[in-house]
């Protein structure tokens, strides 16, 4: 049960990270909605994640009542999806240093896991769409994210919602020196570090019930 409630926290923490943006940022990467590691995260590159998601929701919902309502109830869908392309170059980071490492093995283990439970392979995808924003392309990506934080958390003898696992990412967001284009926000290195067990996206994933997630 443990390890199934802290499979998903990583994208619940995308959610927690919304409220502690500040006004701080830097203009001087023209072009690019985040800088990580001197790596460009440009706004065309994020924008094609968006348009990714919207096109599965539409695919998804075909009413355009229904469709109008479901883009409004994501209206923040941009920044959390440029929080989640950061969050996963910062993971990576940590889990590099670290020597943690995630094999394609590993990653079908899961989804074929998480598709048992949801009913399906399309079940799964559906579920990832509509809670968590992550297109189908993407989930195998998510998952890889997933990995590497149970993992990580693993390597550090602790678990992915105490302070000992947000330590080392606030390390490697330090590193990376990671750097918003001050219209999504800033990536605060201390705070951003932090799971709200407030935030709704958690006591979900919390309250789950069913078998652990087996790698």
């Amino acid at each position: 049960m443990h390890r199934r409630r802290t499979a998903l926290v990583l994208t619940a923490a995308i959610a927690a990270a919304a409220p502690l943006l500040t006004a701080c940022g830097s203009e001087a990467h023209p072009g690019a909605a985040a800088v990580v590691g001197g790596q460009r995260i440009t706004v065309a590159q994020l924008q094609s994640r968006v348009d990714e998601v919207r096109r599965a929701q539409r695919a998804a919902v075909p009413d355009d009542t229904q469709y109008q309502q479901v883009v409004s109830s994501t209206s923040s869908l941009t920044r959390d999806t440029l929080h989640n392309m950061v969050l996963d170059r910062v993971l990576h980071r940590a889990a590099r240093d670290k020597g943690v490492t995630v094999t394609p093995k590993e990653i079908q283990q899961m989804r074929a896991e998480l598709a048992r439970q949801a009913g399906g392979g399309k079940g799964l995808e559906t579920a990832w769409l509509q809670k968590y924003g992550i297109a189908p392309a993407r989930l195998d990506d998510n998952l890889r994210l997933q990995l590497e934080a149970q993992k990580l958390a693993a390597k550090l003898g602790t678990d992915t919602t105490r302070p000992a696992f947000w330590q080392a990412l606030s390390k490697a967001s330090a590193e990376l020196r990671v750097d918003l284009n001050p219209r999504y926000g800033a990536w605060d290195v201390q705070k951003s570090s932090r799971v709200d067990a407030k935030t709704p996206w958690l006591r979900e994933v919390t309250a789950q019930a069913g078998q652990p997630i087996t790698t």
